[in-house]
């Protein structure tokens, strides 16, 4: 089973936070005031853009979205704020006028003659401009380059290198960190923010990479924080064979912490893993969600809570990644060579609504958090071309790049639902339909011709483990292949006052064929 970003979605607070036709990975959130409401903040996101038709990852443009610190269900896009496009002489930097791929970005912020200067290191893929670094007096730009070599105008100055981290200390020093399977890192000039400091070298190896002993296996996606007077080192994780239960992944988000930013470091944990790994009542660890891919995030501190930000794959390729959010806990032994805890979060359809998603209200589909399934052995369903492993989401087909803010489809369905597929929501505020008369769920799907039956269940998709089936209902093999509304009595859950997990379960007769598509759902009472 797939599901396919067809979206025009409101911007929302539940997972993923974006609307779910837009595909920003690789976010670096950050808390910076409004410049258009002085004494107001905002959180801004700023990452990679998916644009490039799910043939590779990124884009040629780089985007920002923010949200009012006290409504994180307000997100705003912001525009452009970067393209890639002119050198120092306002030239295209390649023939045919694309310039080069944008990877993960980092920014910046700090005071400079009394105002508030933005850095935008924006990630070039191209090797002679990977040092590029960028200036704005607004966190939304526009920003400008502004480290192109004197001599070579198509060149950039500096020693950043591949997925940019940087941090500027309380004391006004300034550090970056960066690196592929090897992590480096540097004290960086104040005067040009990419330069070394003189009299200063390159880290290298700061922390171990996935080839040598330890537990760092560092990847990729180097992020910094300071959180009190500790430094936190976020970045993706190679995990071992059999680590966990399962195979190798960078899906998982790993963090170290050192009370100097350059180190030593001390490995602290895992902050998320994206496959939404998950040990069953008989010991065994099965991976709920997309079973490979990449991730690439940071932690950020909103209204006092903190929270990860990480990105999922979606699509049959890996190049269609969307924005997550999830809460975590933070606690630093401020002691010298103290500890820094931090919880691992949950893979969830939350987002930033952590009391549970409202009943009552239109889920779309393929905000699911858990989707499983056989290896399907025939494709119907005319949107996407399957490919991958048995379960991982499909792709966003017809995006035209040339207008990614225009009109969007109004869809985002789970599609190739096979028997055996289970289709899961982390979680459902079910205090809402405590004691509702004639509670029922209403799903709009599309049937494929195959007679079949869908299960509801609470808790678990199963009687292991606390699971309940709550209702079912028939899938009919002759009716039309067209948009249809079932009706599902769940009577049992007006018995519920608890948050509690949502899953749909699908059997029938006819093996590894198309049996629906899930366009939405919600609950009804009298």
């Amino acid at each position: 089973m797939l599901f396919a970003a067809f979206a025009a979605f409101a911007a929302n607070a539940a997972n993923p936070f974006l609307p779910l036709w837009e595909y920003i990975p690789d976010g670096e959130p950050y808390v910076f005031e409004d410049p258009d409401n002085p004494g107001k903040e905002r959180v801004y996101v700023y990452g990679s853009h998916d644009i490039l038709r799910g043939t590779r990852y990124c884009g040629r443009d780089q985007v920002v979205w923010s949200a009012p610190v006290e409504n994180l269900n307000d997100w705003r896009f912001d525009g452009v704020i970067f393209r890639s496009i002119l050198d120092a002489n306002g030239e295209h930097l390649a023939p045919n006028g694309l310039a080069d791929v944008l990877y993960a970005p980092d920014v910046k912020v700090r005071m400079e003659n009394g105002k508030k200067r933005y850095y935008l290191y924006p990630n070039n893929t191209v090797p002679e401009r990977q040092t590029m670094v960028a200036a704005s007096d607004r966190p939304d730009g526009p920003f400008k380059v502004i480290n192109w070599s004197p001599n070579e105008p198509k060149k950039t100055v500096g020693v950043m290198g591949f997925d940019p981290g940087v941090l500027v200390d309380d004391d006004g020093r300034v550090y970056g960190y960066f690196g592929f399977e090897r992590s480096y890192a540097a004290e960086l000039d104040p005067k040009t923010m990419c330069t070394l400091k003189p009299g200063t070298s390159i880290v290298t190896n700061m922390v171990t990479h996935l080839h040598e002993p330890g537990d760092f296996r560092f990847f990729e996606a180097s992020s910094i924080r300071k959180i009190k007077n500790k430094y936190v080192f976020i970045y993706s994780r190679w995990t071992a064979d059999g680590e966990f239960g399962l195979g190798n992944s960078n899906y998982t988000l790993g963090y170290a912490y050192s009370d100097h930013p350059l180190g030593p470091w001390t490995y602290g944990g895992t902050l998320i893993d994206g496959r939404a790994r998950e040990t069953r009542p008989d010991g065994t660890t099965v991976a709920t969600a997309t079973p490979g891919g990449n991730t690439h995030g940071s932690l950020c501190e909103i209204n006092g809570k903190w929270y990860v930000f990480y990105h999922r794959q979606s699509g049959v390729s890996d190049f269609s990644r969307q924005a997550m959010v999830a809460p975590v806990t933070v606690e630093v032994d401020e002691a010298p060579g103290g500890k820094v805890s931090i919880s691992e979060a949950e893979y969830t359809s939350e987002g930033f609504e952590t009391g549970g998603l409202d009943p009552f209200k239109r889920t779309v589909a393929g905000i699911a958090c858990h989707y499983t399934g056989p290896t399907p052995s025939v494709q119907k369903y005319p949107h996407v071309e399957f490919s991958g492993p048995y379960n991982e989401p499909c792709y966003i087909d017809g995006y035209d790049e040339s207008e990614p803010y225009g009109e969007k489809v109004n869809r985002c369905p789970v599609v190739h639902v096979t028997a055996g597929s289970t289709v899961g929501y982390k979680y459902f505020d079910f205090t809402k339909t405590r004691g509702k008369k004639n509670l029922r769920l209403v799903m709009r799907l599309v049937p494929m011709g195959k007679d079949a039956t869908v299960e509801v269940w609470v808790r678990r998709p199963d009687a292991t483990g606390g699971g309940v089936k709550v209702g079912e209902a028939s899938i009919g093999g002759d009716w039309p292949e067209k948009l249809r509304t079932l009706s599902i009595d769940v009577a049992k859950l007006a018995g519920y006052k608890t948050k509690e997990a949502l899953f749909f379960v699908f059997k029938s007769a006819r093996k590894d064929q198309t049996l629906c598509e899930i366009e939405d759902f919600h609950f009804v009472s009298d």
